[in-house]
């Protein structure tokens, strides 16, 4: 089994005394409300999703990770996970307790070992290349407090959330690849319902690997992507239907999409190399998104050059170039890299008809979604965030 991010699996969710003396603690201690999102990373960094990191992003890690995508340790990080607040005495150097917004029980304790300024526009020009506010990454930053808070956490409430049959730790996919014997798997990340050129491409990595961990984001997206529960309820279908289960296994990731192109390639490939990951799909465009005008902000290999820079990350990408479409003279799944065909063969996996196929009850071509994928898709009133 691979080992996790900085070679040990992260574990400070508390059991037994140690789980019931942080509750009974908890109310004596100041306290802090986080949001949903702040809230899920918490859960991460505790089941070890973030391994090494025992806590939200200190100081000196953030500084490293400004002068070169890496932990003052030396460990590959470009994307820090941080704690915000509005003032410097919002909470107290030691130990606090996180409360997430609406819940009545502790989140967890947080040993507290410093609250620092931090430079937004340096953070968000290294991070997402850009200081666009347009950049949904960049603007959501700005949104944050203007102190970070350090520490290390010790996590109390671990409830996996509305989707927990699928919400499995990094300690237990690890176990399960185990059971099934998988020496490499392959990790598709995610953020959208699966259209017929994702399938053909998950399939033919299963010929390279063992298995596939097919695993959508689920946490705070922009508007117009599909929500949590769409895309689940999409992939349930095509791997119930068209899958060999002995092959591939669902597990959602929770925490948001930071719209980070090549950095958040890393981190998504340093997320499930800890969930036990041997490869990650890294595509064109990976992560990415586009101004107002259609613009992109990365280009469209930018995240696969970027894995150039990061030999010791261990988990290996499989790159996969080209445009992409259905061919009516190849009769498969094709690319500019291999088919000479025109435009008159093509069936472009266009985003348009598919949600104008959703939206509005257009005909979708079969050759570019499952129909009973799409039927799943349209049972939803509103399936975009």
């Amino acid at each position: 089994m691979i080992e996790a991010h900085g070679g040990k699996l992260v574990d400070r969710v508390l059991t037994g005394t140690a789980l019931e003396e942080a509750k009974a603690r908890a109310a004596s201690l100041p306290k802090l409300v986080v949001n949903y999102d702040t809230a899920r990373d918490a859960q991460n960094i505790a089941r070890g999703v973030f391994s090494p990191l025992e806590g939200f992003i200190g100081s000196e890690d953030l500084a490293s990770i400004l002068a070169g995508y890496r932990l003052r340790s030396g460990v590959a990080w470009t994307i820090p996970i941080m704690l915000d607040v509005p003032e410097r005495d919002s909470v107290p150097v030691g130990d606090i307790a996180l409360y997430q917004e609406g819940h009545e029980d502790p989140l967890a304790i947080y040993h507290v070992t410093e609250v620092y300024p931090w430079d937004k526009t340096k953070t968000a020009q290294v991070v997402f290349g850009t200081t666009e506010t347009d950049h949904p990454g960049v603007r959501w930053l700005f949104e944050r407090g203007d102190y970070l808070v350090g520490g290390t956490i010790d996590l109390i409430d671990n409830d996996r959330g509305p989707y927990a049959a699928y919400n499995l730790f990094p300690a237990e996919t690890r176990r399960v690849f185990e059971e099934k014997g998988w020496r490499t798997v392959v990790a598709f990340q995610t953020r959208n319902v699966p259209h017929a050129g994702h399938e053909d491409l998950q399939k033919t990595v299963l010929g390279l690997c063992d298995g596939l961990l097919i695993q959508p984001l689920i946490g705070k997206k922009k508007p117009g992507d599909f929500k949590d529960e769409v895309i689940l309820e999409a992939y349930k279908v095509l791997i119930e239907k068209y899958f060999a289960p002995d092959h591939v296994f669902l597990n959602i990731l929770p925490t948001e999409m930071r719209y980070g192109g090549p950095k958040e390639a890393i981190l998504h490939a340093i997320m499930r190399k800890n969930y036990g990951c041997t490869h990650i799909i890294i595509g064109r465009d990976h992560a990415g998104v586009s101004r107002p005008d259609k613009t992109p902000y990365y280009g469209e290999e930018e995240a696969i050059e970027f894995f150039d820079n990061f030999d010791d990350l261990v988990i290996k990408p499989i790159v996969i170039r080209g445009d992409f479409w259905y061919c009516k003279t190849c009769a498969r799944v094709a690319s500019n890299r291999n088919c000479p065909h025109g435009e008159d063969s093509q069936i472009p996996f266009s985003g348009t008809i598919i949600r104008r196929g959703i939206s509005d009850g257009e005909p979708v071509p079969v050759e570019i979604m499952r129909p009973e994928v799409l039927e799943v898709i349209r049972k939803f009133p509103e399936p975009f965030v």
